[in-house]
């Protein structure tokens, strides 16, 4: 199948038609937001399902009802799918949206907002391996080819919401202020409770000691995987295959040292730092 077959292109991002209509761009170009929105912001495949699981149960005081009896698209959704302009307007304050979308090609009414946005980001390596495997089950997406093939590819920006290194830098803009916090996945996996009570600390909400245990033990990968409202087993086969691999595969940090040889290494950090320079980003995975 033809790359147009599968992607649209958006403001020059490579987007799956599946979920990208010219009604939900529409949505997402004049969408009004609200002071008291809260936005998960993330490249794919760096934690975004974790974030939907988290944000409302922190959200509603603990309970954890939405998060066993709802889809994570349609309890958190994204800003820019079709799913958004279903549910969204419907939902009370305070909305949690997520969104893969860099910071430019937000909606207008987002910079002049107070609207906050929890940005989670991960080792890139780590991403383009996930990356990998979610292309080989996806069927609304292309083959990824060998890992070499599709690294080149990621590199480049031939790939969903382009360049990693573009959407990492987005998001460092300087007038977001403190409406912005910036978050690892690695950071979850290594205190889960850590970062709860950050983002908490965020938002100026509090929980109970119980209502926080309850969040962080629900939110850990294994329970996740279980969750069927979040492990995408909703989903036909004929759009995720389960059989080549599951959604929710490891939720670890340093997989792609099981697929990386030393050369694509190589190639790979050279290619990330020469982008990154100038930049003053700092993340716990950078080369000491």
């Amino acid at each position: 199948m033809a790359d147009s077959d599968l992607y649209r292109l958006y403001n020059g991002l490579m987007l799956p038609k599946i979920a990208h209509t010219d009604e939900s761009l529409n949505y997402l170009q004049n969408f009004q937001v609200k002071d008291d929105d809260i936005f998960a912001v993330t490249y794919p495949k760096s934690g975004t399902t974790w974030i939907q699981e988290i944000l409302p149960p922190l959200l509603n005081g603990g309970d954890l009802t939405s998060v066993q009896t709802i889809p994570n698209w349609e309890r958190v959704p994204w800003l820019e799918e079709n799913q958004a302009p279903l549910v969204l307007d419907k939902f009370p304050s305070p909305r949690a949206i997520v969104s893969h979308m860099p910071c430019h090609l937000m909606p207008s009414s987002f910079l002049n907002s107070k609207a906050k946005v929890i940005y989670v980001a991960r080792n890139p390596k780590d991403v383009l391996v996930s990356s990998f495997h979610f292309h080989k089950m996806a069927t609304f997406l292309e083959d990824p080819g060998t890992l070499e093939e599709f690294t080149d590819k990621f590199l480049s920006g031939k790939v969903l919401f382009g360049k990693w290194t573009d959407h990492v830098k987005s998001w460092r803009n300087p007038e977001l202020g403190d409406r912005i916090l910036y978050i690892t996945y690695e950071e979850m996996l290594q205190d889960l409770r850590e970062i709860v009570k950050r983002i908490l600390n965020f938002l100026g909400r509090e929980l109970s000691a119980d209502a926080l245990d309850r969040v962080v033990n629900n939110g850990t990968f294994k329970n996740m995987k279980t969750n069927n409202m979040s492990n995408y087993s909703l989903v036909p086969d004929v759009v995720l295959d389960k059989k080549k691999s599951n959604f929710l595969r490891k939720g670890i940090a340093g997989d792609w040292k099981n697929h990386f040889s030393p050369e694509l290494d190589a190639k790979f950090t050279a290619v990330i730092q020469e982008e990154m320079k100038g930049s003053n980003i700092r993340f716990p995975w950078d080369e000491k």
